[in-house]
């Protein structure tokens, strides 16, 4: 014996249990959506929290083939809201052009309001100062024209001994190496 007083032993009893039990007429739950919804095209579609990909967060995900109840359109008919069990409220909205609607006679519904942001930003006056530039005046440039072009002319010169034309010099030096490469042409054979 141990020596505990006051405690109550259980002992569960054992019956036995029949391998099938039958059912009766209990209703079941099927997934059977009533009314108007949406089922989700190929892509899959993100649910968010409002009608706007940048002013509402991303709440869920609905994969291509499922299915939602909708319950009415945003203002623009862009974004349809749809019942989403597991968000806040148990509604989200979800863009129109990747689902398809059952049916389009659906009710107007005004979008929640944005969320407000955490802090408000406030610039320092102190280095917003920092910032900005301080223009001074000062005159404008003056325009000097530049000074006129100095051209070169080249005149003969007159009376310095005899001259000889420079096209002259010329096809006298061509015959010269004419003759030259036809003289070592002449020897290399």
């Amino acid at each position: 014996m141990l020596g505990l007083t006051g405690l109550i032993w259980y002992v569960p009893s054992w019956t036995p249990v029949s391998a099938q039990q039958p059912t009766g007429n209990i209703p079941t739950v099927t997934g059977t959506v009533l009314g108007p919804f949406i089922t989700v095209k190929s892509e899959g579609a993100n649910v968010r929290a409002g009608p706007s990909s940048y002013d509402y967060g991303l709440i869920g995900w609905l994969v291509p083939g499922e299915t939602a109840p909708a319950i009415g359109w945003s203002p623009q008919k862009e974004w349809i809201q749809i019942i989403y069990l597991g968000a806040p409220g148990g509604v989200g909205w979800v863009y129109a052009p990747l689902v398809s609607l059952s049916a389009f006679e659906l009710p107007i519904i005004e979008p929640p309001p944005t969320a407000t942001p955490r802090t408000t930003p406030t610039i320092n006056p102190t280095y917003a100062a920092a910032f900005q530039v301080q223009v001074t005046p000062t005159r404008l440039p003056t325009f000097t024209p530049p000074p006129p072009l100095a051209t070169l002319h080249f005149e003969p010169t007159a009376g310095t001994g005899p001259h000889v034309p420079m096209g002259l010099v010329i096809l006298g030096l061509a015959v010269i190496g004419i003759l030259g490469a036809v003289i070592s042409f002449l020897r290399g054979r």
